[in-house]
């Protein structure tokens, strides 16, 4: 794929299956999708239907057992595990439904791990990572101390420590008020406005309505304009 014409993130026929004794389940089937820099790609479908999991590869966490993912026109899947940490250490910001917190660091020391795990030079320093989100004030809080919205923009405050030119969102406004939801939809909206290709998977109506484009996800694989009732 060529790097300079390729999208920021690319899946090509994505297959993935799971064994549990003589069960397998197919989670992905051929599930192909591109995400430019710039736009906000919402992925919709019902629980089951396949969207963590493809988060999980997009991001290199997960390895699919056929197709391939490309970061940039590189090929990211198929890859040591080691290869595809540090492509996604510094060029991919990923926010779980967890918030990348880990429990026993303040919300600064959570954003300057994220920096060294990178091992470049961020260009960002960790106290303007948080002022980026309205964190600067909480920047010595540990997780436990703060509200659904403050842990949720945290979160996305790891995801952004590296000033990745890709950001991977799963279910980031599950558990918030519309308010606080929305703070957080305009946080990935400004993140899009500085290049970054912005994908997101969500049973949110409110997240697909601030999406530039929508995916549709059932029994792990894209529905077409002609699949839809």
């Amino acid at each position: 794929m060529d790097a300079v014409s390729a999208p920021a993130l690319a899946a090509r026929e994505l297959y993935r299956f799971y064994r549990a004794g003589d069960e397998e389940t197919l989670a992905l089937r051929g599930t192909s999708l591109t995400v430019d820099l710039g736009e906000i790609v919402a992925v919709t479908g019902p629980s089951g239907s396949g969207k963590s999991t493809l988060l999980a590869c997009l991001a290199g966490v997960d390895e699919p057992d056929g197709g391939t993912v490309y970061l940039h026109g590189a090929r990211l899947s198929h890859r040591s595990e080691q290869a595809r940490a540090a492509a996604r250490a510094s060029g991919i910001g990923v926010l779980f439904q967890s918030n990348n917190l880990l429990a026993h660091l303040n919300v600064l020391d959570n954003v300057r791990l994220a920096q060294r795990l990178a091992r470049q030079r961020a260009h960002t320093r960790p106290l303007q990572v948080l002022d980026s989100v309205g964190l600067d004030s909480r920047a010595r809080a540990r997780p436990a101390q703060l509200s659904g919205g403050e842990s949720a923009r945290a979160g996305l405050a790891v995801a952004l420590a590296n000033s990745p030119q890709v950001l991977l969102a799963d279910e980031p406004t599950g558990e918030l008020d519309e308010q606080t939801e929305a703070i957080v939809l305009g946080l990935l909206r400004a993140a899009a406005e500085r290049g970054c290709a912005v994908l997101v998977a969500s049973h949110s109506p409110a997240v697909a309505a601030a999406a530039d484009r929508i995916v549709r996800l059932e029994d792990g694989r894209v529905m077409t304009a002609q699949d839809l009732p």
